[in-house]
């Protein structure tokens, strides 16, 4: 079934355009108050938001359809993602919503839906909702509207959280950690954290003005921070993006660290003391193969899922896996939390640290990646399916013979199909991208 409002991650696109229109916002929060109320209870809803402008746009009309519907509302503010997610469930809602496109830039937004178990919303959840998008209300009666509130201490509660999934009798002193928050939904959290578990701590991107969230900063753009690390003497620069559940991570030297490095680090030493659930990682298939090759050594399993860190957590769940991730730094770590959260595993990456006693450089780089060219191609999915580019992408398996992988597929949120090549041999790399852009131009 083709959709027409949710995509990899949730609905999102340009604010004040469809999807991303008040209207549209109040359609969809009616069509998932009807699905979402289940019992005779009062039913209530968690909204947080990152730092948008338009976040001031969504989250009065997200607020109206829930009320209209009869649901109450709990306003959180500004928080990163996986704090609405561990307060859906801890102030027992029915549903959870975050209004943001994380790693996007500030012009564009999006809504995320949790359900009351804190995770993400399956495909088949979604489709209901979309289904009564376009379809006629049925609001409740004048005496059984909801009501709004801010909860005042949202904050306070998501700081003792991500700190209690700290090592006991482990701290920070005398570590000295620059901290890049994007302007976005951590910029008050973060900095509190590291600063009351003890570390220095050098906050960057931390005055969000509306317009200015992933620009120039954060996880998706970490140089800011790689020289702030060198700058400042520090020990490690940690980059989050807009909404906190994507984690960058800087070595003493600057040296930029991803989210395949950081998952070998924690399944190793999670492997090591008997804590990695299905002694396996879940990944996507855009992890590294070097990341593949790595945790076969350790006798450890890699299991691959589509792109999307909601596609991981599934697997996760199916598989009783407790740590999986994307190389773009997406870091989800069951036992603490049901999403994506770029602060709780920065701290399992600090106690990694911390416990072995070594420099960040010497702890964090376990691997050699192969060399992995991706390439954008604009083109509709159609092309995928046409013989030439069939016949082309055999060939260029061929060629590769078994040192390196070809990943040919869609974007689930641009316009674009994404051509990706990895292996041994750089230069056959980058030319079997080439020559894979060049057909599916061609073919467009």
């Amino acid at each position: 079934m083709t959709r027409k409002y949710f995509g990899t991650d949730g609905i999102r696109g340009k604010a004040n355009e469809p999807p991303m229109t008040a209207e549209i916002a109040l359609r969809v929060a009616q069509a998932a108050g009807a699905v979402f109320q289940r019992g005779e209870h009062r039913h209530r809803v968690v909204i947080g938001k990152d730092t948008r402008l338009s976040g001031y746009l969504l989250e009065p009309a997200l607020t109206a359809g829930f009320i209209s519907m009869g649901m109450d509302v709990i306003l959180l503010g500004p928080l990163p993602t996986p704090a609405v997610a561990m307060l859906t469930g801890s102030l027992r809602a029915d549903l959870g919503v975050m209004i943001s496109a994380s790693h996007n830039p500030f012009e564009d937004n999006g809504i995320k839906l949790f359900g009351p178990d804190g995770y993400k919303l399956s495909d088949e959840l979604e489709s209901r909702i979309e289904a009564l998008i376009e379809s006629p209300a049925a609001p409740v009666p004048s005496d059984q509207l909801g009501r709004a509130s801010r909860l005042d201490d949202a904050i306070g509660r998501y700081v003792e959280w991500v700190k209690g999934t700290f090592p006991p009798g482990l701290r920070l002193d005398g570590m000295k950690i620059v901290v890049d928050c994007a302007n976005g939904a951590a910029y008050k959290v973060a900095p509190a954290v590291l600063w009351e578990l003890g570390a220095e701590v050098v906050p960057i991107a931390i005055w969000p003005n509306g317009r200015n969230i992933n620009s120039n900063c954060g996880a998706t753009a970490p140089e800011m921070m790689q020289e702030a690390v060198i700058a400042h003497e520090a020990d490690i620069g940690i980059a989050l993006d807009g909404d906190a559940d994507r984690l960058i991570v800087a070595d003493e030297r600057g040296k930029r660290v991803d989210g395949d490095q950081l998952m070998a680090l924690i399944a190793q030493s999670w492997a090591k003391v008997g804590r990695l659930k299905g002694n396996a990682v879940v990944a996507t298939v855009m992890s590294n193969l070097g990341l593949e090759r790595f945790l076969k050594q350790q006798q450890i399993a890699l299991h691959r899922t589509a792109v999307g860190d909601r596609y991981v957590t599934e697997h996760m769940r199916a598989s009783g896996c407790n740590l999986g991730g994307e190389q773009s730094g997406h870091m989800i770590l069951s036992d603490y939390c049901t999403t994506g959260d770029a602060l709780i595993a920065a701290l399992q990456v600090l106690a990694v640290i911390r416990q072995g006693g070594r420099k960040a450089s010497e702890t964090l780089n376990l691997f050699k990646p192969l060399p992995q060219i991706l390439h954008n191609v604009a083109a509709p999915p159609e092309v995928l399916e046409m013989p030439a580019v069939k016949r082309a992408i055999e060939a260029a398996e061929v060629k590769l013979n078994g040192n390196g992988r070809i990943l040919i597929r869609r974007s689930g949120t641009e316009p674009v199909v994404r051509v990706m090549a990895e292996g041994d041999d750089e230069k056959l790399v980058r030319a079997l991208v080439d020559e894979l852009s060049a057909v599916i131009e061609k073919a467009a």
